[in-house]
């Protein structure tokens, strides 16, 4: 009988914004597989007697990270161990935690996995974003601005994204902005379309800059802008001048 596999969302940097389930899976591992993201107040919250193992990826690690650790949680579950397989943000949105259950699934390990709120949502609120709003937009994607380095080709078509949507959230897309800037302007969006790059979102060190689709990647390397940040696209980020609620 092998043991079980929780994969976890820890929210997006404030300890506060983790869900009473997630807490609970933490406390009552024998193990726990933590990503880079999850913020050291999470971290504290792992009982002593219980084994960390940091399993990060940083930018530019390659694909054969993933392979160790889908290779860590099966060895753990296979030892009857209940692992906590935690990531920042949420597990399903650009966190691989669809491949991670696959693997397990393959596997036959059992597995649960315990949603969390991903930072392109709890970054944008806590900066008076709202994504949706009934006279501005209908519709929002989440998009990654950074493919994986195994794709031939790109497969996101910014040309055709820039009229088709009222709100883009772009996560891990930092370092391409001014081209993606391009493309969407090429696409037909306005280049004064209003866009906020929003860094360590919720977290203490929480920072927002804004400005149009043609000024903001000038912008982010004068304002010396660094990762993990998203980016938001459309008319709703002018809306943070009126319901932003932070000091």
């Amino acid at each position: 009988m092998n043991g079980k596999v929780l994969i976890v969302g820890a929210g997006p940097g404030d300890p506060k914004l983790i869900t009473l389930k997630a807490v609970d899976a933490i406390k009552s591992a024998d193990v726990v597989l933590y990503d880079r993201l999850v913020s050291p107040q999470i971290i504290n919250m792992i009982p002593k007697k219980t084994e960390k193992v940091y399993v990060g990826r940083d930018v530019g690690d390659d694909y054969k990270h993933q392979d160790t650790t889908n290779d860590l949680m099966v060895q753990f579950a296979k030892k009857k161990k209940k692992v906590v397989r935690l990531k920042g943000g949420d597990p399903f949105i650009f966190g691989r935690g669809g491949e991670e259950a696959e693997f397990l699934k393959k596997h036959k390990i059992p597995y649960e996995i315990i949603p969390g709120i991903t930072s392109g949502i709890g970054s944008a609120e806590y900066s008076g974003i709202p994504l949706t709003h009934r006279d501005y937009a209908s519709s929002v994607v989440f998009v990654t601005g950074h493919e994986d380095a195994r794709k031939k080709s790109e497969v996101v078509n910014w040309k055709k994204l820039a009229k088709s949507v009222d709100t883009i959230v772009i996560m891990m897309g930092l370092s391409r902005l001014d081209i993606i800037s391009k493309r969407l302007i090429s696409g037909g969006l306005d280049k004064k379309t209003p866009v906020a790059i929003i860094q360590n979102g919720t977290t203490k060190k929480h920072r927002m800059i804004k400005g149009s689709l043609s000024s903001i990647a000038k912008k982010v390397k004068q304002e010396n802008i660094r990762p993990p940040s998203i980016i938001i696209i459309g008319k709703v980020v002018s809306l943070s001048d009126k319901i932003g609620w932070r000091k």
